[in-house]
């Protein structure tokens, strides 16, 4: 247990210090250290809260806003139904597990050998990160107002965490065909359309990188050097 200990804690405190960040933006967007610090505690899914608060500093509407962080955030979703026969207890419990099932927690409790194991694992995990996520939020809401986000670099947390998102899926050719598709529909309509939706209809291209032939998901080998 020595070890799920460990690693909940350094992905609580790489997580805690990610969020300063997110406080940060959040603050220099037009948010105010309530709105950012309630966004983390009721939402808790970063990728979700970064879209929602780029939206809006961009001029977007709520309603986009929302519907990208809703996009963003169904893989929750398919990781709850995976997790599902490994959460036991009441309804009160699960219902209260469903709010930390995320990207980390899934990976943790996946891991685990057994059910206590898991258990184990996803509740660590879950205390550590919401707790460092809320806390780091916290801190970056209250410096947000004397931190110029462009001097520390902090204004290319949006865009890095997205790349970061998309790079692994650029391995299989549906991935880059997804990826291409989405691109051009964001291209073709930003000029045309408000801000936030040019990206929330992007999201066809996932649909059209699904229509995969065989191999299609199979990592593409062409450009790699050596044997």
């Amino acid at each position: 247990m020595r070890d799920v200990v460990r690693a909940s804690v350094v992905i609580g405190v790489a997580s805690g210090i990610y969020a300063i960040s997110f406080g940060v933006l959040s603050v220099s967007a037009g948010g105010s250290i309530l709105q950012t610090c309630l966004l983390s505690l009721l939402v808790f899914t970063g990728a979700s809260q970064f879209s929602a608060v780029s939206v809006i500093s961009a001029g977007g509407s709520v309603a986009s806003a929302v519907s990208g962080g809703l996009l963003l955030a169904a893989r929750n979703g398919v990781y709850g139904l995976a997790l599902s026969p490994s959460i036991k207890g009441s309804l009160a419990k699960r219902m209260l597990a469903a709010q930390f099932v995320i990207d980390e927690t899934t990976a943790m409790s996946s891991a685990a050998p057994d059910q206590r194991a898991k258990d184990w694992a996803f509740w660590s995990c879950a205390v550590m990160l919401f707790t460092c996520w809320n806390l780091g939020t916290l801190i970056g809401a209250f410096a947000g107002s004397s931190i110029d986000p462009e001097t520390f670099g902090l204004d290319a947390a949006f865009p890095v965490v997205f790349v970061a998102m998309v790079a692994p899926h650029l391995s299989s050719r549906s991935g880059r065909r997804a990826a291409f598709i989405g691109a051009m529909v964001t291209v073709a309509l930003t000029p045309i359309l408000p801000i936030g939706l040019p990206i929330l209809l992007s999201s066809v291209g996932v649909f059209v990188g699904l229509v995969s032939h065989d191999g299609d998901n199979a990592p593409d080998h062409s450009l790699e050097v050596g044997p």
